[in-house]
């Protein structure tokens, strides 16, 4: 067990995947000899060369583009987004070609590309920089959707993304870059689209994913010292989504409530809600409830505390659940 935050442990699962397939390529605005803005990739443009590490005009579409030519060749490109806001060039690409191109050959070809993006909130950074637009792309069928919320995922759900046939688009929670944790380097990684239980518990189950997992165990040792036991699901993948284990907490506990950090309206809990819903109402003790960000264009820095759910948001939806 090695500990590092976040941001190493992804730069050392991008090493290891340069290391174990010569294949591999990345691919992004300044990810060569600046390391990226985050410093995600530092070290392996002077490591493994400009042919394998390479910086791209600031195109979005022409990167996501290119990705898509050296996958057709056999190449395993990983793409990235230098922030959330910036994919939205990229969207066509994205939906109607990498999305698309498995279907369209009729299983003949394969698109392993990876797509990572710093998403979310909470660094203070101006507009177009804050984005969760991770249901915009859990609705496109032919793309899988995952978020690590921890050093340990982030290691090796990154790599079963670049060593997956399909197309996987990586969300990288990048407030919780800074977040050190536990990385054991000689794991045998589980199912990259499987749940986890990260807490425990019996009165209430908490599901989230990438950064509102660290909010939802804080809210889980609050509501300890008020004698409540809240299960904490991390949820891992958006698409597709691990409704057995989610059902299999709700119906434990009898009450379910998904956090998320983007909109609530028609975000992936609303389809999470309504699953459950059909799955397990008898079971259930209370309306599954929803806690997200509001239906707003993300605020300037000063505000965004008002706007991302926190704590005390997340325990007033406890107590809401609990109240019936």
């Amino acid at each position: 067990m090695t500990q590092m935050p976040l941001a190493k442990a992804l730069n050392e699962s991008l090493r290891k995947a340069l290391e174990n397939d010569p294949k591999v390529v990345i691919m992004g605005e300044d990810v060569g000899r600046l390391g990226g803005v985050f410093r995600i990739t530092d070290g392996l443009h002077k490591d493994f060369g400009e042919d394998r590490v390479i910086d791209t005009p600031l195109a979005e579409s022409g990167i996501v583009g290119t990705a898509i030519g050296l996958a057709l060749r056999g190449y395993r490109p990983v793409v990235e987004i230098q922030f959330d806001g910036f994919v939205f060039p990229a969207y066509d690409q994205i939906v109607t070609q990498l999305a698309k191109m498995h279907a369209r050959s009729l299983g003949k070809v394969k698109l392993p590309v990876v797509v990572r993006i710093p998403y979310g909130g909470g660094i203070g950074a101006v507009e177009h920089h804050s984005e969760s637009p991770e249901a915009l792309f859990a609705h496109v069928a032919g793309l899988k959707i995952v978020s690590p919320s921890n050093a340990n995922d982030a290691y090796w759900m990154l790599q079963q993304a670049i060593e997956c046939d399909d197309p996987v688009i990586v969300f990288e929670p990048k407030r919780r870059y800074w977040d050190k944790g536990e990385v054991d380097v000689s794991a045998v990684p589980g199912d990259l689209h499987k749940a986890v239980v990260a807490k425990p518990g019996t009165d209430l189950t908490l599901a989230a994913y990438g950064p509102m997992v660290k909010v939802c165990l804080e809210a889980a040792a609050a509501a300890a010292n008020e004698g409540r036991s809240l299960e904490v699901l991390d949820l891992r993948s958006m698409s597709p989504i691990d409704f057995d284990t989610i059902q299999a907490s709700a119906e434990r506990t009898g009450r379910l409530v998904v956090v998320h950090e983007a909109p609530v309206f028609y975000g992936a809990g609303a389809e999470i809600a309504a699953r459950i819903t059909e799955r397990s109402f008898y079971h259930l003790e209370a309306p599954v409830l929803r806690v997200g960000g509001f239906h707003a264009p993300y605020p300037p820095a000063r505000l965004e505390e008002e706007y991302l759910p926190g704590l005390d948001r997340v325990l007033d939806a406890v107590d809401r659940a609990l109240a019936f």
